[in-house]
């Protein structure tokens, strides 16, 4: 599951960047989007206009799975479902079917959850085997991250990372937080990641353009997902 407390932190675009780089490395990917009338996914990804089907009718039981499952044209071996529009109940059980039955065809299943700790959230928690904490380096997102992990982890989820993202040059210098070390002890979990503040990756985002290979974001994404097939590989921090 890809989490944060507050909204706006960037898990979605992680999500996609990440699943997209797994992908590269020859793993079939699955990107589940549960953040109901937020739908960002299929922009980022590039499926938007191609979407029939999404998340709510899977678990309505209105389609099956499949039927929802479109592949990105931007990231190959990358698939998405995307959250519906508006409306629609991500409830544990049917989300832990589904989870079930796509394990058999895809390496790894990305479940880009919704701001806060709300049933999709609590969803997500019983169906993963491990958390990705996105979090900028400000207060307010470390303080709502360590609430996240905690609750996390008395549920018994006890693999949480933390990718720090959108980390400038300045980012230290005013004060607020220290450096990353502070982010580490704030959260009470394990760096993963750091992914730099970029330009390139707002662009791409926003266009649902395919992101450049050239720039340090794209490095980034990619020591990620080298970490999580296990690769020994450092941290990008410029």
């Amino acid at each position: 599951m890809v989490a944060s407390g507050k909204g706006g932190t960037g898990k979605s675009t992680v999500s996609v960047l990440l699943g997209g780089r797994l992908a590269a490395h020859g793993k079939r990917v699955l990107l589940i989007e549960l953040d109901s009338g937020l739908r960002s996914v299929d922009i980022i990804s590039g499926v938007y206009g191609k979407t029939v089907y999404d998340i709510e009718d899977v678990l309505s039981g209105r389609c099956e799975g499949d039927k929802a499952v479109v592949q990105s044209p931007l990231y190959p071996g990358l698939s998405v479902i995307s959250a519906p529009y508006e409306g629609g109940v991500v409830e544990t059980a049917g989300l832990q079917r589904l989870c079930r039955a796509m394990a058999d065809v895809f390496d790894f299943i990305l479940l880009d959850t919704a701001a806060g700790m709300g049933a999709p959230f609590k969803a997500a928690a019983a169906c993963a085997g491990q958390c990705l904490l996105v979090l900028p380096p400000d207060p307010v997102s470390l303080r709502d991250g360590r609430i996240v992990s905690d609750a996390l982890y008395e549920q018994g989820l006890r693999e949480i990372r933390l990718v720090v993202n959108r980390l400038a040059p300045h980012t230290f210098k005013n004060g607020a937080v220290r450096d990353l070390d502070e982010c580490i002890d704030t959260v009470c979990a394990q760096l993963i990641a750091v992914i730099p503040e970029s330009a390139e990756l707002q662009r791409a985002a926003a266009a649902g353009s395919a992101l450049p290979v050239d720039c340090a974001a794209f490095e980034a994404f990619d020591r990620l997902a080298r970490r999580l097939l296990g690769q020994r590989v450092g941290l990008l921090v410029r």
